[in-house]
């Protein structure tokens, strides 16, 4: 196990090398350190209302989701400029037809999702302005079937920039992901290359506390679309003590395809 542990990381970190401080979705180049561990819980709580129409019944409908997640992502600091992040995310969601819950599988998806394997490599760092490069691959845990996964893995890879100006720091993330899928269906109606842009920033308002802000747009995955979701959030971050953060945020949809309102709650724990 050892070896197998060594030999993911040193061929993830030659392909280029931890999650966003939660609840940003853009990541910044910090590291935990050499030896060091963050152990953080992050949740979020989605809900979507729109209207469509039935052409079997030729009459309008109202559909409503409701879903969430429950992340656990553990780092380790590989050296002090490297970390490795394991994610397991747990995933549920629910449909509403005119109050109706619909008998659809893959929009009634609960269970565990796919499990990722990140590398942060901060490669640059003076002045206040640091980069950093993330590569990830996906391992398909999840079932597929019910929409919890892709059934294959898949990779990714995160181009990072913080810049850092105290009070305040601020964070740009520019990404690319090639989706594999095991089902037909899926292949038929998702895009396998998905691009990423997003910018973050952070002030510390009084001791302890941050107030952050996130703007961000992604490739949409749906072949039938070309509008692209696009998403705004707040929240804050409260210290506790130095080693453990707790925070909160909300995040909104700027158009159509990006989900109408999402909850964040997040826990972190460094040791």
């Amino acid at each position: 196990m050892k070896k197998l542990f060594l030999t993911v990381c040193f061929l993830v970190m030659f392909a280029s090398v931890s999650f966003a401080a939660h609840p940003l979705i853009t990541d910044d180049t910090g590291t935990q350190g050499k030896g060091k561990f963050q152990l953080e819980v992050n949740s979020e709580f989605t809900k979507e209302k729109e209207q469509q129409y039935n052409t079997d019944e030729e009459k309008w409908e109202t559909k409503k989701e409701t879903g969430g997640e429950l992340a656990t992502a553990l780092s380790y600091g590989i050296t002090d400029n490297a970390d490795i992040v394991l994610g397991l995310p747990y995933q549920w969601k629910k449909t509403r037809i005119d109050g109706v819950v619909t008998t659809d599988k893959t929009e009634q998806g609960d269970g565990i999702s796919d499990m990722s394997l990140e590398v942060k490599w901060r490669f640059y760092e003076k002045d206040g302005l640091s980069l950093a490069l993330k590569p990830g691959i996906t391992l398909p845990i999840g079932d597929e079937n019910k929409g919890l996964g892709n059934g294959r893995a898949s990779y990714s890879l995160m181009f990072i920039t913080t810049k850092e100006v105290e009070p305040w720091a601020f964070h740009l993330n520019l990404g690319y992901t090639h989706n594999e899928y095991k089902l037909q269906a899926d292949k038929e109606a998702n895009r396998k290359n998905i691009w990423h842009a997003s910018l973050a920033s952070e002030v510390e308002v009084v001791k302890d506390l941050k107030v952050v802000a996130n703007i961000g747009v992604e490739r949409n995955p749906d072949k039938t679309s070309n509008t692209h979701p696009t998403f705004i959030l707040g929240g804050l971050i409260y210290s506790i003590s130095e080693n453990l953060d707790i925070d909160l945020g909300v995040k909104g949809g700027l158009n159509k395809p990006e989900t109408d309102l999402t909850f964040l709650a997040g826990i972190a724990l460094r040791f």
